[in-house]
């Protein structure tokens, strides 16, 4: 899994970060940081954060196995 936020679309309301705590933090009041590559254990509260981001700034791309690349 792989998560994007969009800086200059968040607002720093900061509803995600309770919801995946271990992904998502706030720096000071309002900077937010987080880690690009959460581990999967991690996906469903990625998940119910980036939902619950009222502009929509977090973006997440998930894999699935069908995505990787065949063994050679």
């Amino acid at each position: 899994m792989r998560i994007v936020v969009d800086l200059n679309k968040c607002q720093g309301y900061a509803q995600c970060v309770p919801l995946a705590p271990r992904v998502l933090r706030l720096l000071g009041e309002e900077a937010l940081t987080y880690d690009p590559n959460p581990d999967d254990e991690q996906r469903r509260r990625v998940l119910r954060a980036a939902a619950s981001c009222p502009v929509q700034a977090i973006l997440v791309e998930t894999h699935t196995p069908d995505d990787a690349e065949p063994a050679t």
